[in-house]
């Protein structure tokens, strides 16, 4: 995953706010980016409705918000629709994003190995830099660390 201090490496990818995301436009805002493994799966879902819950806090803070995986649009749309989120979701349907933040990885389940998006959480400052980040997030409570953590940025 990406170390702290580092730049935050730059994108711009489909948004379910309806434009594309430009991470270096939003700055000076620090900007939150969880990254998921799948639309509509327990874990994802859970994560995606507490981001959610607290998006106004977030905001209240000038931070940015985004949930970001591999999933289509469309996919992106129903997730959205069917749970209620208001946290807009990115997709990077390529992988470039996961990529660059480390986040694309080598997996296991039921025996398999697989290559998958590992559960993580990136907080950028407004410098455009790394400030934290949370490899193999468990999700109960995640929301609520993070956004204590970008209130004292």
């Amino acid at each position: 995953m990406i170390e702290t201090n580092q730049p935050a490496p730059d994108f711009t990818v489909p948004s379910t706010s309806g434009d594309d995301v430009t991470l270096s436009a939003l700055r000076p805002a620090p900007v939150v980016l969880f990254f998921y493994p799948r639309d509509n799966t327990s874990g994802c879902t859970k994560e995606a409705i507490a981001f959610s819950h607290l998006l106004e806090d977030f905001a209240a803070a000038g931070v940015h918000v985004f949930g970001v995986s591999k999933d289509s649009m469309k996919s992106h749309g129903k997730f959205v629709e069917k749970q209620n989120l208001t946290v807009p979701l990115l997709s990077d349907e390529n992988g470039t994003v996961c990529e660059d933040y480390g986040v694309w990885a080598e997996k296991k389940m039921y025996g398999k190995t697989f290559m998958g998006i590992v559960r993580s959480t990136v907080l950028i400052g407004a410098d455009g830099n790394i400030a934290r980040t949370w490899p193999k997030v468990k999700v109960d409570g995640h929301a609520e660390e993070v956004l204590e953590a970008a209130k004292a940025l």
